[in-house]
């Protein structure tokens, strides 16, 4: 099962282009034989599918349906979307909805604005290491103290050469999202690109998800800022009453995704 894992992972990396079975074995360090057997058996399940044209195997259609029904946790998504509809009509920019993934950020759901843009998690399912982009940070800054710890020794290695990024930046970048409530410091990783994120917070002021603006930076200036991060502010308070204070399920809101320990 986890090597079958593995090599769904390495599929979802290579994007549209596919990857050929030699390429897989060589990626997985795992005999083609065993490739091929793997193969076959999700290509069977709908979990991949093959290019008979070029030989390359990519992400399966059904494999798309079973995400779709597992990343949404307390109905997360549902509720979610809805407000990034109208906050990406509203603001003309595009909206990303983040949860927490053990050490990583996901992507749970987008909704696109007008300009073109590049961002740390890419499209619904991308990841990004708690701490690098202003949603994950918004999530991290606002986990209980002990958890955050955690995160700051787990991830601190996985940054290095990471731009600025170091252990006095995170610290000082935690303390001021807390403070402010939102994260919007550009580490200059995206050229061009700016963002700004606040937290969904449960009832008991822990980070569940957060909500993110991805944009050019030239939209993001001083007399915008304030004003998108009250936009977001409200809507995230929007989505904080309407979930379940008794869940669990949303101490973890993407753990079910794979993403390793929460």
């Amino acid at each position: 099962m986890q090597r079958g894992l593995a090599i769904l992972r390495l599929l979802a990396s290579s994007n549209e282009a596919g990857a050929r079975l030699t390429d897989i074995s060589r990626a997985l360090d795992l005999t083609p034989p065993t490739v091929h057997r793997l193969l076959k058996i999700l290509v069977e399940e709908g979990m991949a599918e093959a290019d008979k044209a070029t030989k390359r195997y990519r992400l399966g259609i059904d494999l798309f349906g079973l995400a779709a029904q597992a990343g949404n946790p307390n109905n997360l998504r549902d509720i979610c979307r809805p407000i990034l509809l109208r906050l990406s009509a509203t603001l003309r920019d595009t909206i990303f909805l983040l949860v927490r993934s053990g050490f990583d950020a996901v992507c749970l759901d987008r909704s696109e604005g007008p300009f073109p843009i590049r961002s740390f998690t890419g499209d619904i399912g991308g990841r990004v290491t708690l701490g690098v982009g202003q949603g994950s940070l918004a999530i991290m800054a606002f986990l209980h103290a002990e958890e955050r710890e955690e995160v700051i020794r787990f991830n601190l290695p996985r940054m290095q050469g990471v731009g600025i990024i170091d252990e006095v930046y995170l610290r000082t970048e935690i303390a001021r999202v807390r403070d402010l409530g939102y994260a919007s410091r550009s580490t200059g990783l995206l050229p061009g690109m700016s963002g700004v994120a606040v937290p969904v917070l449960d009832r008991d002021g822990y980070a569940v998800a957060a909500l993110s603006v991805g944009t050019i930076s030239e939209r993001l200036n001083e007399e915008r800022l304030p004003v998108v991060v009250d936009i977001l502010k409200r809507e995230s308070a929007a989505i904080s009453r309407q979930l379940n204070p008794f869940d669990p399920v949303l101490r973890r809101p993407a753990a079910i995704l794979g993403g390793g320990p929460a």
